[in-house]
């Protein structure tokens, strides 16, 4: 999208028009898996009597005067930090579907034969999810997995990477998908996001980008080995995908196609071990979790090309800035 010039910024929900009267700074944080996203708001509370109810669920959106503004969602208000000087609040919301205690109730059961996009959709829907399942991993079958005193939400986000894929609730929805997939976790079509680097790039300006890559061996393995009990004959057999030396997984499988699945999912994982790009720059409501972002040709060359974001903290202060902290991991050679 093409950005405009004057950040904006806009709560709405709960005390609407308190909040955007007297907020001063704000800070969002979008991150993968089941760890909540955050938004942080700091507030003037100066000649003010009560204060933001506990609990109260509000929505942020964010973008600039000229471009428009993006929805990233709704938050439960979970902390409140009052302070006399100056008067000041902050106010810490959670994303509002982490906020369901019965989602995070630890229980014990037993799971198959069951497809993994069936097994998804019966643990979202009992708490009024959504589901959306990508459909590569629709048709992927389960014999027998255990569930032993752990959360529907925490098994979820195990499932889920069992198969190299990730597991999110978005508002009403809940997504199932692989890591660098071109969806919104709201299942719109998401093109990779680019970001160039201006000619005159320097501290203080308002296109200012610095950034740091880190790359560590991930020579280590060239394969993966798992293995799977064969009933009929009454001993283990081993799966290898790939070429040695192998990564070995502890974990047996109940069969060879879920042996062989595991194993895959380890190499598309070692694909992207070791790369890993932190970025600053300018604002910019597109970035999103589990989203792509593409450093084009006026990055050097060992850091362009896609990146799977991992977690964007967007921060600024009302109608004065509006940067973001990108955190993103490389892809592996199949994404």
């Amino acid at each position: 999208m093409t950005l405009g010039f004057t950040p904006v910024v806009e709560i709405y929900g709960a005390n609407a028009a308190l909040l955007n009267d007297r907020l001063l700074e704000w800070e969002h944080t979008d991150t993968t898996g089941f760890v909540s996203d955050q938004l942080k708001l700091i507030l003037d509370i100066e000649g003010i009597e009560g204060l933001p109810s506990l609990g109260g669920i509000i929505g942020l959106r964010v973008g600039y005067l000229e471009s428009g503004l993006v929805d990233k969602g709704r938050f439960k208000i979970t902390q409140r930090t009052p302070s006399l000087f100056p008067p000041r609040l902050v106010l810490v919301a959670t994303a509002a579907p982490f906020d369901l205690a019965e989602f995070k109730q630890r229980r014990t059961a037993s799971h198959g034969p069951i497809s993994l996009g069936a097994l998804f959709r019966q643990l979202t829907t009992r708490y009024g999810f959504s589901p959306r399942v990508a459909p590569d991993l629709e048709g992927e079958q389960i014999l027998h997995i255990d569930q032993t005193n752990e959360s529907d939400m925490a098994f979820l986000t195990r499932l889920a990477t069992r198969f190299d894929a990730v597991a999110k609730p978005f508002d009403d929805l809940y997504v199932l998908g692989r890591r660098g997939q071109i969806k919104s976790l709201s299942g719109k079509v998401l093109p990779d996001v680019p970001l160039s680097i201006t000619r005159d790039n320097r501290p203080g300006d308002r296109a200012f980008i610095t950034a740091s890559f880190t790359e560590k061996s991930r020579a280590t393995y060239l394969g993966a080995q798992t293995s799977w009990w064969d009933a009929g004959a009454g001993k283990e057999r081993l799966v290898e995908v790939g070429s040695a030396p192998f990564k070995v997984v502890t974990q047996r499988y109940q069969n060879e196609a879920e042996a062989r699945t595991a194993a895959e999912g380890e190499m598309r994982r070692a694909g992207r071990e070791g790369l890993k790009v932190n970025v600053i720059c300018p604002g910019n409501p597109s970035f999103t979790a589990e989203g792509l972002l593409l450093l084009d040709e006026s990055w050097p060359g060992f850091m362009q090309g896609r990146w799977s974001i991992k977690t964007v903290t967007a921060s600024g202060k009302r109608s004065e800035s509006y940067r973001c902290t990108i955190m993103a991991n490389g892809l592996s050679a199949a994404e």
